[in-house]
């Protein structure tokens, strides 16, 4: 994928439902699905920089539970929150673009109406956690 297809995963809202089954619908596609989990993720070239980007997001985190042990200025502290947020919000957007760019292209070269119809699902379901 190219740069400027992807934005920049450093950059800084809630990245959405975790408790959701992250791969109900991976499982229900990976049969005829040209892109399953068989397959490279879209993420895979910009893996390091997502997993330096979540380290530091970590980092973050541990600083907020040092805030609120410290009795620091309530909105000082959400200052902090909010850096989380738009973190985690970043990286969201970065693995949605490269799943768009990635495993929905995928799909869409595969000319099955099927999976590209379940691949255009998969991702709007995504984002619709995400704007939640």
């Amino acid at each position: 994928m190219t740069e400027a297809h992807r934005p920049a995963v450093d950059a800084t809202a809630e990245a959405g439902d975790a408790s959701a089954a992250p791969h109900a619908a991976t499982d229900a596609l990976t049969a005829a699905d040209p892109c399953s989990c068989k397959d490279a993720h879209g993420y895979h070239d910009d893996k390091p920089a997502y997993l330096r980007r979540l380290k530091r997001v970590e980092g973050q985190v541990r600083g907020l539970q040092r805030m609120i042990e410290e009795d620091v200025y309530c909105i000082d502290v959400l200052t902090q929150v909010s850096a989380v947020q738009k973190a985690l919000e970043s990286v969201a957007t970065g693995l949605v673009d490269d799943h768009i760019h990635h495993c929905v292209h995928d799909a869409a070269r595969s000319g099955d109406p099927a999976v590209i119809d379940a691949k255009m699902d998969e991702v709007m379901a995504a984002v619709k956690r995400l704007l939640k």
